[in-house]
């Protein structure tokens, strides 16, 4: 297995880890180097029964049944949104609280990104904030599972059919997730999965995008590609397609992937656990939080929430320390309205509290299967250590 390995493992050590411990880290075995090298052993690299394959186990997996491969979560909700005939001028709405490639595709599709707030603990869109900002140019919900908790499905789905919206799910960070015993991927009228890192099933870049609606499943297949057979002559089709399919050696790894997911969540839970033992004696954060009726939240990354006396610089801070002292940490996230792109669609500081509030202290700390405790023990006592230094005392959310 690939990772890293701690040089002095004492946390009271001036030397503590001499090795940089990475954001993330895939976990990667014999099995997935072996399915990598049949691929390359063989006549074809390109998209071909390998990437079928995926799509057939991502389909059953999930419990879908069409899963449509594609380069990324980005294409993935590109083409979704086209499939279900979002375009210029219509109006999408989404949580500026979000893995930022994937939302992007809202733009991307000519339509106008509308951005909800978000609730307090869970991170995920507020029902009654979504109902709220549906207009008659309103052609459509994304709706994403962030950090790897579910959002409020059936909230979510009842306000959909109540307006005769198609409802689109984000679950570029939530594999393995269950909001009710099913998993998510299940609730959207398509949904839409990333498999680049730091996601806990990875197979470099690529993404697959799954539905029950043979329509949509025929739409985004011909946004997608050509099929092979059409490759090699003049082919007139009715869409001109992205030329967006997965190889066949991303599959590969993907499959491999896909086969060990079960053991490799497991593995991740461990190191959920020891993280959450360490962090208990971290005075003035925010705690774990999972909603009632969620079953099981696999994490995307380990975050920690600081209390309300920190600011968004104080949080800059500490993960500036944490790198000095060789571990990657990174703020959680920086949200949507705020960024220039969407600056320039007319948003400004302040028209989203809650998810301003939330993102100004969330700082996403190392999270795979293949740090020890020792490393783990270290990262939070750097981290209370640089928080003391900006915001001693801060308070419980």
């Amino acid at each position: 297995m690939t990772g890293l390995a701690l040089a002095a493992a004492d946390p009271d050590d001036g030397d503590a880890v001499a090795s940089f411990i990475p954001l993330s880290d895939p976990d990667i075995t014999l099995a997935e180097i072996g399915a990598v090298e049949a691929v390359l052993r063989s006549p074809r690299l390109s998209t071909g029964s390998l990437a079928e394959s995926f799509e057939a186990a991502f389909a059953g997996y999930i419990g879908r049944k069409y899963a449509i491969a594609v380069p990324s979560g980005t294409i993935g909700l590109l083409l979704a949104l086209r499939a279900v005939g979002i375009g210029a001028g219509d109006e999408v709405i989404a949580s500026s609280y979000a893995f930022r490639e994937t939302v992007h595709a809202i733009s991307l599709a000519g339509a106008r990104p509308v951005f909800a707030d978000i609730d307090y603990w869970s991170g995920a869109l507020a029902p009654s904030k979504v109902e709220a900002r549906i207009t008659t140019n309103t052609r459509a919900i994304v709706a994403g599972n962030p950090n790897g908790h579910p959002a409020p499905w059936s909230e979510l789905r009842e306000i959909a059919q109540a307006h005769q919206l198609p409802l689109l799910e984000d679950s570029t960070e939530a594999i393995g997730s269950r909001y009710k015993g099913v998993l998510v991927g299940s609730f959207g009228d398509v949904a839409v999965f990333d498999f680049a890192q730091p996601a806990a099933l990875t197979c470099g870049e690529g993404g697959m995008v799954v539905t029950d609606d043979i329509d949509i499943a025929v739409a985004l297949r011909r946004h997608r590609s050509h099929r092979l057979d059409e490759r090699a002559s003049v082919v007139v089709s009715s869409a001109a397609a992205f030329q967006a399919s997965m190889s066949d050696l991303s599959a590969a790894l993907g499959l491999a992937q896909l086969r060990r997911l079960d053991e490799i969540l497991e593995r991740r839970r461990l190191t959920e656990q020891l993280y959450n033992a360490h962090v208990q004696s971290f005075e003035g954060i925010k705690p774990p939080y999972v909603a009632p009726d969620v079953t099981e939240v696999n994490w995307f990354l380990y975050l920690v929430h600081l209390g309300t006396r920190f600011a968004r610089s104080s949080r800059d801070a500490i993960v500036d320390d944490l790198r000095v002292e060789q571990v990657e940490a990174a703020a959680y996230c920086n949200p949507l309205h705020l960024q220039r792109h969407y600056f320039d669609l007319g948003y400004r500081h302040g028209d989203f509290l809650v998810t301003e509030k939330i993102a100004d202290r969330a700082v996403a700390l190392p999270f795979h299967t293949h740090l020890t405790d020792d490393q783990i023990a270290f990262i939070v006592e750097t981290m209370k250590d640089a928080s003391i230094n900006v915001g001693a005392g801060a308070a419980i959310y």
